[in-house]
Formats: structure tokens, sequence, C-alpha cells
């Protein structure tokens, strides 16, 4: 019975860590979801509204983000455009991180270190899923070739 325990929370801390870094492009979306989904509800857009207005925004983010760093041949914009989406995912692998290092460490400063490498780790790896959709590729021609030689 300790075994299936040991194997069983061994498959659940990896389905939760491929879950962080899986899920860590999403994060700009989702705050800008949640802005937009406050301030319509705030406003009276009323419960149905705000959830459409965020769910359009959200996605709208991630699209346009998307496609803007597929489209431009800029390294600096791409980089920028990433960035703006690696930030948001670093901060919240830093909370992510530092709450759960509260389960089985007691030292504030280790806690700290822990939340540091983890908002690290958790940036990079979202600053590099969306970087690397957009490999620069060289523009090839539409004609066909007749007589190749």
């Amino acid at each position: 019975m300790l075994a299936l325990g040991l194997v069983l929370n061994t498959l659940g801390i990896g389905l939760f860590c491929w879950a962080i870094f899986a899920l860590a492009v999403y994060a700009l979306p989702f705050f800008v979801a949640l802005s937009i989904g406050m301030t319509a509800f705030q406003s009276g857009a009323g419960l149905i509204g705000a959830l459409l207005l965020g769910t359009a925004g959200g996605a709208l983010t991630l699209v346009f983000g998307q496609v803007a760093v597929a489209i431009s041949r800029s390294l600096a914009l791409r980089t920028a455009i990433a960035t703006a989406f690696a930030v948001p995912a670093a901060v919240a692998g830093y909370h992510l991180v530092f709450a759960l290092s509260q389960i089985g460490v007691p030292s504030l400063a280790w806690r700290d270190v822990f939340a540091c490498l983890g908002a690290v780790c958790i940036g990079v790896t979202s600053w590099k899923r969306l970087i690397v959709l957009a490999e620069t590729r060289p523009f090839k021609s539409g004609r066909v070739v007749e007589n190749p030689s």
C-alpha cells in the first residue's frame, strides 16, 4: 500500500508540474481576461456579460500576441512581445512556488530562493514556448520550376 501511495504521489506531482509549465504561456491572457471581466462586472455588465467580455479579451490577447510574434521579422519586437508574456508567467510562478514551498521548507530565506528559481524557470519556459513558434524561415517563392537542372 505504501508503494502505491508513493507512485501515485509521484505521478500527481509530475502532472502538477507539467500543468504549471504548460499553462505558463497563458498567464498574461488570464490576467487581461480577469481585469476586463472585473471591470465589466463593476460597471454593471452582469455576470454573464463580464464572463463573455473577459473570455473574449483573454482570447484576443493570446491570438494577437502569437500572431504578432509569428508575423514580425524584427527580433527586438519578438523579444519584447515574448517578454510581455513571460513576465506575468514569472510572477505567477514565483507565487506558486512560494506557496508550495511553505509545505515543506521552514526557512523564509530558502522559500524565497526556491520561489525565485521557480519564477526564472517558469518565465524562461513561457518565453521559450512563445518564441519557438516564430522561427525565422526563408521566404520561398510559390513558382514551379519547369526544367530543374
